[in-house]
């Protein structure tokens, strides 16, 4: 990989990770369109790793607090806002390492096409918008019941087809709860958490037993890159979603299914 192809693609995770528009579905179609080399497993991994270190970070505080509260409980002290949700992000996450390790090989295999990326980035921008429209917008994420992350975390497997967005999933499945544009856009951050070391423990995992040869400058570089994005898209995003609401992305993830239509068909 030349090195500014690896920044073009760090920048784009970092930038897409977090926000409801598929970074997988981007850095699937992006080297297509552009006629660039597979990136590699390698740099999947290392790319995941720096949006990991972005979201450990800007929410420190919160998942020491959780943390805390989660091993009280379990100390037996009763429980407390910090441990419902930790145990919320828990349950939440079930649904996804065991669909995940059951199906990501026959998911690669079958559905990383243009048309499938297409399909799920138009029909899932629709479901965003929806539930931004008519989700009721009242509840906080310390309001989550067991039952609320259990749909949150079904809706979460959707994400393993290509297109479909973790974040944006996520979010729609709180916002239909009727869970505000920022507490569920807190909640999907916090549950990104397990999912992005899950994912990046199994590409970790696949990547000890590739022969090919490593360029640890990029993956460097591109963990950086990816790490400050991320961080800084995840600021951005909560700054100012109470105020534009989810239709921007909505809107984007129709005219890229568009574009990607007009590209294949």
């Amino acid at each position: 990989m030349i090195w500014w192809q690896s920044v073009v693609l760090a920048l784009l995770q970092g930038l897409t990770e977090f926000l409801p528009i598929s970074s997988s579905g981007h850095l699937v179609l992006v080297p297509v369109i552009a006629g660039w080399q597979d990136q590699g497993l390698a740099f999947d991994v290392a790319v995941h790793f720096g949006t990991l270190a972005a979201v450990l970070i800007y929410f420190r505080h919160d998942l020491a607090a959780m943390a805390g509260g989660w091993f009280r409980q379990v100390g037996g002290h009763g429980p407390s806002p910090e441990s419902r949700l930790a145990w919320a992000v828990i349950v939440g996450t079930l649904p996804l390492v065991l669909a995940g390790f059951a199906g990501h090989d026959w998911i690669e295999a079958n559905l990383r096409s243009a048309l499938v990326i297409a399909a799920t980035t138009g029909g899932f921008g629709v479901a965003l918008w929806l539930a931004d429209a008519f989700g009721g917008q009242r509840r906080s994420e310390d309001s989550l019941r067991p039952t609320d992350a259990l749909l949150i975390g079904l809706a979460q497997v959707l994400a393993l087809i290509p297109g479909t967005s973790r974040s944006g999933i996520t979010m729609t499945a709180a916002m239909a709860l009727g869970l505000t544009r920022s507490a569920a856009a807190r909640f999907s951050f916090l549950l990104s958490v397990p999912a992005i070391l899950a994912a990046t423990g199994l590409e970790t995992w696949n990547l000890a037993g590739s022969p090919d040869p490593v360029r640890w400058d990029i993956l460097a570089g591109a963990t950086a890159i990816s790490a400050v994005t991320a961080y800084l898209a995840i600021r951005l995003f909560l700054g100012f979603i109470e105020r534009i609401g989810m239709w921007p992305f909505a809107a984007y993830r129709l005219v890229l299914a568009g574009v990607i239509l007009w590209l294949v068909v």
